[in-house]
């Protein structure tokens, strides 16, 4: 058993060209050169009104950056709803407690009141869409003329970062979490500004400093849901923003998919559209690397959902897609988000068997579920993520909480069948350089970009140092007290390292032949409770005798993960391009799965492994507590001998030990989540049967009344089952040999 620390808290074959798209990946950051920063709190996936979302962006503002009432307030925030067009009108709010004098509560109308019902039709641009007394609106105009002032405003009455993005519904595939931030929260948004600003209606009363343009303009451009022709202008006119969608070296009007009044490709739908659709995308990447290649980035969203890639349709993403991305715009597309929000719903993630029709045949999500709330394609040890890592590139796992509501529940119950709140769950610890500056977007991008971040779920840590540094024989030799030296300083002030011969995550560590690499972890696992509304036993826990509250899980132990590194595959070789096994081949009915000789070489790196498990089990533990600023510390240190090829670490970690039954194998990895997930209730698996007498609001002490019953006995599943499962995911560090492969991704 652990010690009890408490706690408080995507063959397609684009023309590529990786020598020269490289040079522009991330750098290596050379030490005595980093600007200072911290590790602070965000999340870029959620929806409100202006899209699919249940409440007004007013209200989930509050709900996500408020330390008081809901205690999980974030750092910095992305308000990123579907692209397209939405029929609300989402400057509304919901109460007077909501209201700003720039955004008064208007009785009788609220944020589920239409556009056309408070603005009027004619004030609607673009080529009509909808129906009286329901017009959508292109989220273009929704963007660019009303939701971009509203966080503006909001940003400086938080004072925090709060701006705009978007989940673009993605042209051949699913959905991916995207911005453009060029002209958002510019320099005058420094000072917070006036009020009510007279005349600027019908569409709101705040004049902003800044705009959000480049991302509206993204949008109408390249967004699939968005079938405008407008230009961007008033309906049957020129007025207006008169976008053209090329890009320098394109085909563009040449292409069969150009359409010259809209001036952007509409790729026509049938046979092939998935494939038209990828390539529409891929000219989306070099679009933001033309245009805005540092205010920009796209991360694939729940990537895996969907099902694999549909060359007739818009499906998921397979690994050469994802390779086709990072190859056109390295600093753009540089990341994935398959830790995916949605975790208390029925199936985790949204992701189940037969999610979706794929040419009359029933298909699943890629994996069939997630993995410990994670998908298949970044919790497979040596699957997909470890294939990309293996070729050197810069491509880095993120987390999002895809809020829309509680499903059963409404917006401010504690419980939830459906999603969790933006940091009440998830979150992405990001290294943002501002140096003690107001944290502003184009510092949270650049940190994003890095890759020197990790993500979290159910406050399982909250402070993580990562650390490799090279050992040479004689003078050049470093102890491990040393090197966890420089790991416990980070990690007590919230921070990284900057030391010659030492490299933490989204880094390359360059060394001679035969160093030792010297990795040393520091943690910090908080006291008290996390945010989590049940206080009795895990019921996953229970199951191997251990009682551990539910709001008070304790990490018990961290895997230290080795890849090889091979450099970049080449498009159109063999190895390029593969599909992720479908279910019939992966999954099987008991939740069981074929492992990685299914899978095909494109999607996997056989030299992955787990090569230290640190826990502090045993006589010796593996890792030792340590007092640092006033915080309870635990370090790890792990010596890798005479390095001789390029490779790379990186970390997981759970509350859960190895062999928990329906959670974890022998060897710890997380198992299939069908046995939690109640959209299928012959799988649920574990037990809930402590009993209570507070089963509502907060401080829940017994199994709540919405678990699904089988047989007379309530089962695990919805949020008790996210509660009870929980990991955490570094992004890796490099280690480039001399004289072994280079890793390119990293400069």
């Amino acid at each position: 058993m652990a010690i009890q620390f408490n706690k408080r808290q995507v063959s397609l074959a684009v023309a590529a060209f990786i020598g020269s798209a490289t040079l522009l990946a991330a750098p290596q950051v050379l030490a005595g050169t980093k600007v200072p920063g911290k590790y602070v709190a965000g999340d870029f996936h959620n929806h409100t009104t202006c899209s699919d979302g249940s409440i007004s962006m007013q209200k989930l503002v509050k709900k996500v950056t408020d330390k008081t009432e809901t205690p999980w307030g974030l750092d910095w925030f992305v308000q990123a709803g579907h692209g397209g067009n939405g029929s609300r009108n989402c400057s509304l709010v919901e109460d007077a407690t909501l209201e700003t004098p720039a955004y008064p509560f208007v009785a009788g109308k609220g944020p589920t009141t239409t556009w056309e019902n408070s603005i009027g039709a004619a004030a609607i641009k673009g080529n009509a869409n909808g129906t009286t007394p329901n017009r959508n609106m292109w989220r273009w105009q929704s963007m660019q003329e009303v939701q971009y002032q509203v966080l503006e405003h909001l940003s400086e009455q938080k004072n925090l970062p709060v701006f705009l993005g978007m989940e673009s519904v993605v042209a051949g595939h699913e959905h991916s979490s995207m911005s453009v931030i060029t002209g958002q929260m510019p320099a005058p948004t420094e000072t917070p500004s006036p009020l009510n600003v007279p005349g600027y209606t019908p569409l709101g009363g705040y004049v902003a400093a800044g705009n959000a343009t480049a991302l509206a303009q993204w949008s109408y451009c390249f967004d699939r849901g968005d079938t405008d022709t407008s230009r961007g202008n008033i309906t049957g006119s020129t007025v207006g923003n008169n976008w053209n969608c090329s890009v320098t070296g394109s085909a563009n009007a040449a292409d069969a998919s150009w359409n010259a009044t809209a001036q952007k490709l509409m790729p026509a739908s049938g046979a092939g559209v998935g494939t038209l659709g990828h390539l529409k995308t891929v000219e989306a990447m070099k679009w933001m690397k033309e245009n805005h290649p540092n205010g920009s980035y796209y991360v694939p969203a729940h990537l895996e959902r969907a099902g694999p890639f549909n060359p007739d349709g818009n499906n998921g993403f397979n690994i050469e897609h994802l390779r086709n991305f990072n190859n056109a715009a390295p600093t753009v597309a540089f990341g994935f988000e398959t830790q995916p929000g949605h975790g208390a719903s029925a199936n985790r993630g949204e992701y189940q068997v037969k999610r979706n029709t794929i040419a009359g045949v029933a298909t699943d999500s890629v994996g069939g579920t997630t993995y410990g709330g994670t998908g298949i394609y970044g919790a497979q040890l040596g699957g997909v993520w470890d294939a990309l890592l293996g070729e050197g590139r810069n491509f880095w796992f993120f987390a999002s909480s895809d809020w829309h509501n509680r499903g059963s529940f409404g917006p401010d119950d504690r419980r939830s069948t459906q999603d969790f709140y933006p940091g009440e769950y998830q979150r992405n610890y990001t290294m943002v350089r501002n140096n003690g500056d107001k944290l502003r977007p184009q510092k949270i991008v650049d940190g994003l970009r890095t890759g020197n971040n990790f993500a979290t779920s159910g406050q399982l840590i909250d402070r993580l140092a990562f650390v490799a540094c090279a050992s040479y024989a004689g003078l050049g030799k470093r102890t491990d007290a040393s090197v966890e030296a420089l790991a416990v300083a980070a990690a007590s002030n919230n921070t990284d390292i900057d030391t010659s011969g030492c490299a933490t995550m989204g880094e390359k560590l360059v060394v001679r032949p035969g160093a030792e690499i010297v990795v040393s972890v520091v943690v910090h696992d908080p006291d008290g409770a996390n945010y989590s509304p049940y206080t009795f036993s895990n019921p996953s826990l229970m199951q191997v005798g251990i009682n551990q509250p539910l709001n008070m899980p304790v990490l018990d132990h961290i895997d230290l993960i080795r890849g090889m590194v091979t450099g970049y595959k080449t498009p159109g070789a063999a190895d390029y391009a593969g599909e992720w096994p479908r279910n019939t081949a992966w999954l099987a009915a008991n939740g069981t799965t074929a492992g990685l000789a299914v899978v095909p070489a494109a999607a996997k790196n056989m030299s992955s492994s787990v090569i230290k498990t640190f826990n502090g089990q045993g006589t010796v533990p593996s890792w030792t507590s340590v007092q640092a600023n006033n915080l309870s510390l635990l370090k790890m240190t792990f010596r890798i001998p005479a390095v001789s090829a390029s490779q790379y670490v990186r970390l997981r970690g759970s509350n859960l030990p190895a062999s928990v039954p329906f959670e974890t194998d022998a060897s710890g990895n997380p198992l299939s989540d069908l046995y939690t997930n109640a959209g299928d209730l012959t799988k649920l698996a574990i037990a809930c049967t402590t009993t209570g007498s507070n089963l509502t609001g907060n401080a829940i002490d017994g199994c709540p009344a919405h678990l699904p019953v089988v047989a007379g006995q309530k089962m695990v599943a919805y949020d008790v089952a996210a509660w009870s499962d929980l990991w955490f995911y570094s992004n890796p560090i490099y280690i480039q040999v001399n004289g072994s492969t280079t890793v390119a991704g990293v400069q």
